[in-house]
């Protein structure tokens, strides 16, 4: 088995968002032979209590984890991370990586912060009452978040394109505008200027929100003219997505022309040959 198929470092639980529990995850993962699982719950933030975890939760979080790196010692290697974006109020210390995202906009009119990739609704008010009905504004300001967030040097940067979730039939913008493109490359200059690891999701796929994964294979293509690198994700909230999609991510992330991925082991980023 390939080695991008048996680390799975971009996991959600009940802590969170996730259906399963932080044991339930681990469990599988030994059932299906990873040698390595990182959970990255949600870091807490009082503006969104949806799907982020609470203080004391983190906590739980934590000793949980510390215990399930003692149980399946030897079986499978578990870390615990964090997903953190700007509006995280907790540390990035402590964890042993995070990743680094971008899930909301501020509006400017109504003061709300809005979820860009949960209810198509929620994006539709957002362009229209905070970017006078301009949605490659909304776009725009989108990337300018990761910027902000690549700028931070997260261990992973996140679903760099996450903004086009919900716009698979082009719903609210043309991902084919010269607008667009340009926002997208701002993002990605960023993170290569910082020295971020890409992930290459396939959660929007299992999840059903799109056919392609985040990045896309334009975006993808101009992160490998960068030299930039990859690591292969699922974005899992469940048992059954721990790695899906990797062979079919790993054939995208050649076709636009890499030599290597990266995988998140106990001692650190390996890279490995495609």
């Amino acid at each position: 088995m390939a080695d991008y198929k048996k680390s799975s470092v971009h996991c959600h639980s009940t802590m969170c968002d996730g259906k399963n529990t932080l044991q339930e995850m681990a469990s599988a993962a030994c059932a299906k032979g990873l040698t390595t699982l990182g959970f990255t719950g949600h870091s807490y933030t009082q503006r969104d209590r949806e799907y982020c975890m609470s203080p004391s939760r983190t906590a739980q979080y934590k000793a949980t984890i510390a215990k399930l790196k003692t149980e399946y010692k030897g079986k499978v290697d578990i870390l615990c991370g964090i997903e953190w974006d700007l509006l995280s109020e907790d540390k990035r210390t402590g964890y042993d990586y995070w990743i680094g995202s971008a899930h909301h906009l501020y509006g400017k009119n109504t003061g709300k912060y809005y979820e860009i990739d949960f209810r198509p609704q929620d994006l539709h008010d957002c362009i229209y009452d905070d970017f006078d009905g301009d949605p490659l504004a909304a776009v725009e300001a989108y990337f300018a978040e990761v910027e902000k967030v690549a700028a931070m040097g997260p261990d992973i940067l996140a679903h760099i394109d996450l903004i086009k979730k919900l716009n698979a039939a082009g719903e609210f913008f043309d991902e084919e505008s010269p607008r667009y493109k340009a926002a997208a490359l701002k993002a990605l200059n960023a993170a290569k200027e910082h020295g971020c690891l890409l992930e290459v999701n396939t959660g929007g796929v299992y999840r059903g929100y799109r056919k392609d994964f985040y990045p896309g294979p334009w975006l993808l293509g101009e992160w490998q003219k960068m030299g930039g690198k990859v690591i292969i994700t699922s974005d899992a909230h469940d048992v059954d997505s721990l790695t899906f999609g990797f062979d079919e991510a790993a054939a995208a992330v050649k076709a636009a022309g890499f030599k290597s991925v990266e995988v998140l082991t106990i001692n650190g980023f390996e890279t490995q040959e495609l």
